[in-house]
């Protein structure tokens, strides 16, 4: 089983920053998914920033989330670089 989400903070150019129960911090890029069903709704920067950490899964107004399992397997570990 994948870790689950303890934080998360929308960054500039759709990115996610999460920080996960084991201790990685991680991003994630929201930009494959802005054209697709209920994630275009975030393509408003002002939804996509009240992004919140809901039993260990991301979630947006309007029902929109994303699993804890995708965040983590589709994210890269926060480096200097990526941060």
């Amino acid at each position: 089983m994948n870790p689950m989400v303890q934080s998360v903070e929308a960054l500039p150019g759709y990115r996610l920053r999460l920080a996960f129960d084991n201790g990685e911090v991680r991003v994630f890029d929201m930009n494959p998914y802005l054209d697709k069903g209920v994630f275009r709704e975030l393509q408003d920067e002002k939804l996509f920033r009240k992004a919140q950490v809901v039993a260990g899964s991301v979630e947006w107004p309007g029902e929109i989330d994303l699993s804890h399992d995708t965040l983590f397997v589709r994210s890269i570990v926060l480096t200097p670089e990526t941060a």
